[in-house]
């Protein structure tokens, strides 16, 4: 399980989507719902953030006990891949909210994530073509 390499990528995914909680996306001035001032963009911020950012954890961290069934691991791997960047396009969405500001340093995790799932996927994919290829030779 832990001695494949795709499972410490599927780890530190499902790590850096625990740190989304605590470090900004982004930070400026919100101009939304008459409130200004300087606002944190994190996963915090909204309640699709929210949902969207624990999902994406829980499938990162359910997948790596999936190692028996690697078909299944994969397309969980590539729903993973989806849901980020589904999650990136919301935060670059709700840029327009702000009229000043700037990108965190921390958005950082938030495509480091990304990366994870996809070397994760491709650590799969490449574990499930060894597994045939012995197979062929038995």
């Amino acid at each position: 399980m832990i001695q494949r390499i795709q499972s410490l990528w599927l780890l530190c995914a499902a790590a850096f989507d625990a740190v989304t909680f605590r470090f900004p996306f982004y930070r400026g001035d919100w101009t939304k719902d008459a409130v200004q001032g300087d606002i944190d963009l994190n996963a915090q911020t909204s309640i699709w953030f929210t949902i969207l950012t624990i999902i994406a954890g829980a499938l990162a961290f359910v997948t790596i006990f999936l190692f028996d069934n690697r078909k299944l691991q994969l397309r969980l791997s590539y729903l993973g891949i989806f849901m980020t960047i589904i999650l990136l396009a919301l935060y670059f969405m709700e840029l327009q909210n702000f009229t000043t500001g700037t990108i965190a340093v921390w958005c950082i995790f938030y495509f480091a994530i990304l990366g994870c799932f996809i070397l994760a996927a491709r650590g799969i994919w490449k574990d499930q073509k060894l597994i045939k290829s012995m197979d062929r030779f038995r």
